[in-house]
């Protein structure tokens, strides 16, 4: 932390390659930090130059009398390397390259760039790039702008990464528009040492810092990431991490023999690192500022039931229509609170949510609204929307929220609509830091924003389970099939396997003749299943080599022979070890549990509704191993689809706790076996409440 504090309260700094020639980005560059107002002292480094801006220049490092914390850099590539070699002998803490030209342009940078970065660690300074944009930090006492943005934004309680120095320019414009504030400012670029992990560390120390804004294009650290920044987000200290991730709609799907291949493309990963670091994760810039807006207020509610307060019916309903599609819920007010608001409120106006004070309200009728259903505990937050009329006066309806707020721990949120007339109510809720917007849509997420990281904060916390699991047995099994120089296991060797960890699967037997079929079907009563057994079918419905609801020995013996000749037109090739007969699994709801291993962040889980068209529905959600049971009740949750397992329209609850178990199986297995690259359970029936699940098909594919 010590060095990175170099980096961003440094007592004294030096611009390597600092120019004379405006323009330049080393000009530019030392002249933001010169005008900024830096607090500390400054050195220009250029040998061929006297002064730069009237300030005495060195020819290096090694010329300058004093000590330097923190070195700037903005020197071609092919010399990056001694200066760095100067820093180290000089005693330099940090350094910061903004010059681009290494790995993000081919080998020779790339080469350039691991020989700083070794060098650097060598000698124990952080680095900050190369191919950024700069560090800013505006707190007062400091008011550093080392970057190559001429605009110093004003202070604040917000802390911005970005790996995208050109977005950080618009960033900082796009703030000085809203009157936006900086605790620190960092452009990342190519993260050859300090990364988006090191400065969220560094950051949620930051006493200036209570929330986090980070725009990600990839990351290089997957399981540490998630169990740093949960601790972050959710320690004794937690820090909201607002996260914009670019890319989201980039086709990420591979060529996958699973169904959990071919859904969990790269964005999948993310999505569950984020949910399982706790960081809320945004659609666009926009959103980013307002999210962090709301989470500046230093407010979350308990729950999700919002009053809303509006005097207008237009943008009460187009709130309210956001307010439900963002995970909250209108309130329903205790007849006391109605009685408060009709003592108060014209008879014209509506005295149910969303409150309707009429077109002329006054700020003592806003005041007496807001007072009423802000006190009422089936409220849990407000959202007031002020449309400009002209016996409405902002300014002072601002003031009347101002002293509410400061009367509550419940969050209330602003939309003063317009920009001009309501101007010096928006300048009142800003300077008090309660959340203002332009339009109800935006306040309402921003709500609902608030709600996801007030659950995260209290989640719920379950015991774990105790398992025992058969790890030698699943290793024979699997090293077996590589043995043979197979890719897939069968049917009957992945049941094996699941049964392994504690999976329950269907009684089976594999036929290697009609007649057997026949015998086996009869031994473990009606119905049956009968499908292909061979390592190169995996997809067996498309090979129409499945039959189920078997019904005689008569049926058993015709299936056997269906089976095998679709699955001989299907791939003539291919392997055919048999046909599965399996008993017909005992009613339930058809879930899938699959995993697919990714190079960088490992196994990928996946849970959802299962069956034949689970990439049609695609009503799944993921996360990466390991997975606990608390994250596995959240997996289960997530889906929307989660209502169908509680039970509804007379069916019954299902076993959700045997789901949960299942999962925390699979993510076992797929820890203790990483052969194992992919693998779909589909589908599996969960029965109702206390009666388990039944694993009635399984697709595991080998990577040795």
């Amino acid at each position: 932390m010590e060095r990175l504090e170099a980096i961003f309260s440094p007592a004294s700094v030096a611009v390597v390659g600092a120019s004379t020639v405006p323009g330049k980005v080393g000009h530019d560059l030392f002249a933001n930090i010169l005008r900024g107002g830096y607090s500390g002292t400054l050195f220009p480094v250029n040998p061929k130059a006297r002064s730069v801006l009237s300030v005495k220049a060195y020819p290096s490092l090694m010329d300058i009398p004093d000590p330097v914390d923190l070195a700037i850099l903005v020197v071609p590539p092919h010399t990056a390397l001694n200066v760095v070699d100067e820093a180290a002998r000089k005693g330099v803490k940090g350094i910061v390259v903004v010059s681009a030209g290494f790995r993000e342009v081919g080998p020779e940078g790339r080469a350039m760039e691991e020989a700083i970065t070794a060098r650097c660690r060598e000698a124990g300074i952080r680095l900050v790039g190369p191919n950024c944009l700069g560090v800013i930090n505006p707190h007062p006492s400091v008011r550093m702008n080392a970057s190559f943005s001429n605009r110093m934004p004003a202070f604040g309680h917000i802390s911005f990464i970005s790996q995208s120095g050109a977005l950080c320019t618009s960033v900082l414009d796009f703030a000085a528009e809203r009157d936006f504030g900086f605790s620190k400012f960092i452009s990342i670029g190519n993260k050859a040492d300090v990364d988006e992990l090191d400065l969220l560390r560094y950051l949620h120390e930051d006493d200036d810092t209570q929330v986090i804004m980070i725009y990600l294009e990839e990351l290089r650290r997957g399981p540490e990431f998630i169990q740093e920044v949960k601790a972050i987000t959710s320690g004794d200290r937690p820090t909201p991490v607002l996260v914009i991730k670019s890319g989201r709609t980039v086709a990420g799907a591979r060529a996958a023999a699973s169904h959990t291949g071919s859904l969990a493309g790269s964005e999948a990963v993310y999505d569950a690192i984020f949910k399982q670091a706790g960081m809320i994760r945004v659609d666009s810039i926009e959103e980013l500022f307002n999210f962090a807006g709301a989470f500046a207020g230093k407010k979350t509610p308990s729950g999700n039931k919002v009053a809303i307060v509006t005097n207008a019916g237009g943008p009460g309903i187009v709130a309210t229509d956001m307010t439900v599609s963002s995970g909250l819920a209108l309130a329903r007010f205790h007849d006391e609170t109605v009685e408060a608001l009709q003592s108060h409120l014209p008879s014209t106006a509506n005295l149910h949510n969303p409150v309707d004070v009429i077109g002329d309200a006054t700020q003592e009728r806003y005041e007496k609204a807001l007072e009423a259903v802000i006190k009422d505990e089936n409220v849990d937050g407000a959202l007031v929307i002020l449309t400009p009329q002209s016996m409405t006066n902002a300014l002072e309806t601002a003031k009347a929220i101002v002293k509410i707020d400061q009367k509550t721990p419940k969050p209330i949120l602003c939309c003063f609509m317009g920009i001009f007339d309501v101007s010096a109510g928006v300048k009142v809720l800003q300077e008090n830091r309660i959340p203002v917007y332009r339009f109800p849509e935006q306040a309402a997420k921003a709500f609902g924003a608030l709600y996801r990281y007030s659950s995260w904060l209290n989640r719920q916390k379950l015991a774990q389970f105790s398992l025992e699991h058969d790890t030698a047995r699943a290793r024979d099994i699997i090293q077996s099939a590589l043995d043979q120089g197979r890719r897939a296991l069968t049917e009957w060797e992945g049941a094996e396997l699941l049964r392994c960890y504690g999976f329950q699967t269907l009684p089976s037997f594999i036929a290697k003749t009609r007649e057997e079929a026949a015998e086996y079907a009869a031994s473990l009563s009606f119905p049956v299943a009968l499908k292909i057994v061979s390592p190169h079918i995996l997809h067996k419905t498309e090979a129409k080599a499945v039959r189920l609801h078997v019904a005689s020995p008569e049926e058993a013996s015709a299936a056997f022979d269906d089976i095998v000749a679709g699955a001989t037109a299907y791939d003539p090739k291919a392997e055919i070890l048999g046909v599965l007969v399996q008993k017909m699994a005992p009613p339930g709801e058809e879930v899938i549990l699959g995993m697919t291993r990714y190079p960088i962040f490992g196994p990928l889980l996946m849970f959802g509704l299962g069956g034949i068209f689970v990439e049609v529905f695609k009503d799944v959600d993921f996360r990466v191993a390991p997975v606990g049971r608390n994250e596995a009740r959240r997996m289960i949750r997530g889906i929307r689809g989660y209502e169908l397992l509680k039970g509804v329209r007379g069916r019954p609850e299902t076993d959700t706790v045997a789901l949960e178990r299942s999962l925390v199986c699979l993510s076992d297995l797929v820890l203790n076996h990483p052969e194992i690259k992919e693998l779909d359970m589909n589908p599996v029936l969960v029965h109702e409440k206390g009666k388990g699940a039944t694993v009635a098909d399984v697709r595991v594919i080998l990577e040795p």
